[in-house]
C-alpha cells in the first residue's frame, strides 16, 4: 500500500482547549514586514460569501483594509461555493491563481504544497498562528502552516423547529431509529423530511461520511488517512447503514438533481423557504439560508440544529463529529501585503464582525463569544466538546481519492451501486496515489 506525506489532519481534535487555550492579541498586522510601503499594488481575492450580510461585509472589510493601506488595491471576486472550488482548480492547473483563497486542508492543502502554489506563512504569520493556536493544525504540512483557519465546524442537521412541532417530533433524534420515527413522523404530516443536494455529491457523501464514522474506530479512521487501506469491514458497514437510511425515502423530490445551495431551489433553499423538515449541512447554513430568503433572515427563530445519530453497534464515539473548516491562504508569488490582509481578516475585529453575522464559527478566541445564532452556539459547544473530529473525507484523502470516493456514493443514492463498490472505487484510487 503506497503511502502519501503525512499532513497534521488526520483529525482536527478540537476541543475547548484546543481553540479557547489560544493567546494573542489578534492585530490586524503582522509581523510580515512587507507591502504597506505605499507602493501600489493590487490583491485578487476569490471568497465563497457570494449572498449578503457575508458579501456585504466582505466588501466593507476590503475598504478598510485599503483606507488604512494608501496604494493598495483589493479586486474581489465573490462565488457560489461549488463555483469557486471549480475556478480554483482551474486557476491551479493554469498557473493564474488569485492572490487569495480559500484553503480547505488535507491532501488538497498536501498537493498545493508539493507543487509550490501557496505561500509558507510559519514565520511571517507567526503572531496570528499564535493566536488561533491548535486550529492551524488542519493547515500545517511538515510542522509548516500555509493557511490561516477563519471559519471551523462540524456536520450536523439543521432544521425547522415548527415542522418538527407540527408533526408531533417532539425532541430532536439522537439515534437513527429515533431519525427513522421522525422521517415516518413528518411524512404522515405531509412535510418532505430532509432535502439533500445530491447533485453537487459531497452534500450525499456526507451522509457516508458520517456513516463511517459512527460505524468505525477513531484508530481505523486515523490509519486510513495515512495509509489509506479501507478493508476494514466497518467501511462496508457504512454504506449498508446509508443504504438503511436512503429506503426510508426521506429525501426531497428530485433530490438527485437538487445543487447545495445555489437558490431557491437548492437545498439550502428548500429548507430555508420551509419545504422541507432539515438537511444534514455545515456550520455555514444559517448565513446560506439568510441569502436565500427575501427578508434575509432565513429560518429565524425557526432555527434549530442537532448532532449526527447514533449508530447502534457502531464502533466510533457517538460524540465524534465530521468537520473541517476553510482558511485564507496566499499564493506563493502574492505581493508580501497579502500576508497582512490574510492576517487582518484573522483579528479581533473582523472576526468578531464575522460572528456576529453568523458567517460561520470563528477561529480567534476573542470572537466566539460574539455568535448570535443560538443554534450555532449549540454548534460551538458541541465542536468544543467533541472527543474527536474527523476532517471532511474527500478533503482528508484528496482530491483524486475523495472524488472517486464521492462520485460511488453518488451512485448508491440513485440505487446505481452498493456498498462494496463504495469500498472498491476508493481503495483503487488510492492505490494510484
Amino acid at each position: 500500500m503506497p503511502h502519501r506525506r503525512e499532513v497534521s489532519v488526520v483529525a482536527l481534535g478540537l476541543s475547548a482547549a484546543l481553540l479557547l487555550a489560544a493567546c494573542g492579541d489578534g492585530d490586524a498586522t503582522d509581523d510580515t514586514g512587507g507591502g504597506q510601503t505605499g507602493d501600489s499594488v493590487t490583491l485578487t481575492w476569490w471568497h465563497n460569501s457570494n449572498n449578503d450580510p457575508g458579501r456585504t461585509v466582505y466588501e466593507q472589510v476590503a475598504a478598510d483594509f485599503e483606507a488604512d493601506n494608501p496604494g493598495v488595491t483589493i479586486e474581489i471576486t465573490p462565488l457560489a461555493h461549488e463555483d469557486m472550488l471549480t475556478r480554483l482548480d482551474a486557476a491551479f492547473q493554469s498557473g493564474d491563481t488569485p492572490d487569495i483563497f480559500i484553503e480547505r486542508g488535507g491532501g488538497e492543502l498536501a498537493a498545493h504544497v508539493e507543487a509550490g502554489l501557496v505561500k509558507d506563512l510559519t514565520d511571517v504569520a507567526s503572531d496570528t498562528i499564535a493566536t488561533l493556536g491548535a486550529s492551524v493544525d488542519g493547515w500545517t504540512v511538515d510542522d509548516r502552516v500555509y493557511a490561516l483557519p477563519f471559519s471551523v465546524g462540524v456536520v450536523g442537521f439543521w432544521y425547522n423547529t415548527s415542522l418538527f412541532a407540527e408533526a408531533g417530533v417532539d425532541s430532536a433524534p439522537t439515534t437513527m431509529e429515533e431519525l427513522y420515527a421522525a422521517v415516518d413522523a413528518l411524512k404522515a404530516a405531509g412535510i418532505e423530511p430532509i432535502s439533500v443536494g445530491a447533485q453537487d455529491k459531497w452534500p450525499a457523501a456526507h451522509y457516508w461520511y458520517y456513516l463511517a464514522l459512527r460505524q468505525c474506530s477513531q484508530d481505523v479512521l486515523t490509519d486510513a488517512v495515512t495509509s489509506l487501506d479501507f478493508s476494514d469491514p466497518c467501511f462496508v458497514q457504512a454504506g449498508e447503514s446509508l443504504q438503511e437510511l436512503i429506503a426510508t425515502e426521506p429525501f426531497n423530490t428530485g433530490f438527485l438533481a437538487t445543487p447545495a445551495q445555489t437558490g431557491p431551489t437548492s437545498a439550502s433553499g428548500l429548507l430555508a423557504t420551509g419545504q422541507v423538515a432539515m438537511e444534514l449541512a455545515g456550520h455555514w447554513e444559517p448565513g446560506v439560508m439568510q441569502g436565500l430568503t427575501e427578508d434575509n433572515q432565513g429560518l429565524g427563530e425557526d432555527t434549530g440544529w442537532f448532532p449526527f445519530p447514533a449508530v447502534e453497534g457502531g464502533q466510533g464515539d457517538p460524540d465524534a463529529a465530521l468537520g473541517g473548516g476553510d482558511a485564507w491562504a496566499c499564493a506563493q508569488d502574492a505581493p508580501d501585503v497579502c500576508v497582512d490582509f490574510i492576517a487582518y481578516l484573522l483579528s479581533d475585529e473582523v472576526q468578531t464582525t464575522f460572528a456576529e453575522n453568523d458567517m460561520g464559527l470563528p477561529t480567534n478566541p476573542a470572537a466566539t463569544g460574539s455568535v448570535s445564532d443560538p443554534a450555532l452556539a449549540d454548534l460551538l459547544t458541541f465542536r468544543d466538546e467533541a472527543p474527536f473530529v474527523q476532517l471532511y473525507f474527500d478533503t482528508a484523502f484528496g482530491e483524486n481519492v475523495g472524488g472517486a470516493m464521492n462520485d460511488e456514493i453518488a451512485l448508491v443514492f440513485a440505487g446505481q451501486s452498493s456498498p462494496q463498490a463504495i469500498v472498491d472505487a476508493t481503495q483503487a484510487a488510492a492505490d494510484l496515489e
